[in-house]
């Protein structure tokens, strides 16, 4: 992903701590220690810049678009429910899943930060875990909710020296009418903390110019979805910056709530700062970021009314170094680039499903699953080797995420169907 670097057939990558030093055939590395890479296509791991995972674990009581037991039945009912502790079980949940994907950096878009052991418990299962990523602290409580921003600045406060963990808020879209002063002064605090601000994007036709001329739109902030914009809102986004997170296998089954069809040919020929997420892993059912990408391809190729080619290298582009990008780590993650962090992934060429590799990134795309993943490195530390997880012990997650979500459906089930 690093065009000067440039792809090779075959290369040792060397790794020193947890920085890459040298990339290059046939390097001399005296008695450093080696890992095998041979049959497997080497490559800076995904970053997803958006997910919901305090609520994975809510996988089977989820519904896909049931009404009363859809995504947002079930999650509003659970929120309240949600302990300290039944957040930080499904966070780690959901990262063991994630990694096991090839995905070393997170966006946690915490939208259920029901106190300050809520928010301490979710970046302890992120830090366990070992991913790298931003915890972006937000309300709970629907929305009216607003973020608790003297626990935004203790976290700051506390983890700043960490250089796994940024911190960043998610704020409640402003009223679709009415004053939006109230929403400014969160900006306006989130700012002040530097804090950059994610938040589900909105088409409301009366909202864009008095928000511009308040000055809220940046490159500081963060919108979840590109569906439903105008020409207008989409050069106001662009103009300003505003990097975007596109997430297609929520996105295509939700095109009619969300105001139509994933709008990555209007961004992308303005030249819109672009990347992909997995959103909820409770409401898409797994972590499958190959998933992610082939549904980016397959929506696109189903626009009848543009000849843009996307082809699979841009696509993972978005998933690695544009989601680098939004999460303004390009200097440190996102490609294989001597001096960057060491976060990389093995993914074997040589399984099943695979064979043959041509082109890596059409395989990647068309043909990749998580069970190809090999190794995951991040920050230097390997995290995966040989598809299993050695940072995490599975059993153990499994079996605290299921007693969570078995109480709380039991708790649930008092008013869900």
């Amino acid at each position: 992903m690093d065009r000067a670097v440039g792809d090779f057939a075959e290369a040792d990558v060397l790794v020193e701590g947890n920085t890459i030093k040298a990339i290059g055939p046939n390097l001399s590395v005296g008695e450093a220690p080696e890992i095998d890479a041979r049959g497997c296509l080497v490559m800076p791991g995904f970053v997803d810049t958006h997910c919901h995972l305090w609520n994975t674990f809510l996988r089977g009581s989820i519904r896909g678009d049931d009404p009363a037991r859809g995504y947002f039945p079930v999650t509003n009912l659970a929120g309240p429910l949600c302990t300290p502790e039944d957040a930080y079980n499904s966070v780690r949940f959901g990262i063991a899943q994630e990694l096991l994907s090839g995905i070393t950096t997170v966006n946690n878009y915490a939208h259920n930060v029901r106190s300050a052991a809520h928010a301490d418990s979710e970046i302890k299962a992120m830090l366990e875990a070992g991913i790298r990523g931003r915890f972006s602290y937000g309300p709970a409580g629907g929305r009216t909710g607003r973020v608790n921003m003297a626990d935004v600045a203790r976290l700051q406060a506390t983890w700043r020296t960490n250089p796994r963990l940024t911190i960043g808020v998610n704020l409640e879209n402003p009223p679709p009418t009415g004053p939006i002063d109230t929403f400014i002064r969160e900006v306006t605090e989130a700012r002040r903390l530097g804090a950059p601000i994610s938040l589900h994007s909105f088409a409301n036709p009366g909202l864009y110019e008095p928000l511009q001329s308040r000055g809220f739109f940046g490159p500081d902030v963060l919108f979840i979805h590109a569906q439903g914009f105008t020409d207008q809102q989409r050069r106001i986004l662009v103009d300003n910056g505003v990097k975007l997170s596109m997430s297609p296998v929520i996105e295509m089954p939700y095109s009619t709530v969300r105001s139509g069809y994933i709008q990555f040919d209007e961004l992308e020929q303005l030249g819109a700062k672009l990347s992909l997420s997995i959103d909820s892993i409770g409401a898409s059912a797994n972590a499958d970021f190959f998933n992610v990408m082939r549904a980016l391809q397959f929506s696109h190729k189903q626009r009848a009314d543009t000849k843009t080619k996307l082809l699979p290298r841009r696509i993972v582009e978005l998933a690695t170094i544009e989601g680098a990008r939004t999460l303004g780590l390009d200097g440190q993650v996102g490609s294989l680039t001597p001096g960057k962090k060491a976060d990389i992934i093995m993914v074997r060429k040589t399984d099943i499903n695979m064979v043959p590799v041509m082109d890596p990134y059409f395989s990647l795309v068309y043909s990749g699953l998580p069970q190809n993943v090999d190794t995951v490195v991040v920050d230097g530390k390997m995290l995966v080797a040989n598809g299993k997880l050695t940072s995490l012990d599975v059993g153990a997650v499994i079996t605290a995420a299921n007693s969570s979500a078995q109480r709380l459906e039991l708790q649930m089930s008092k008013s869900l169907p």
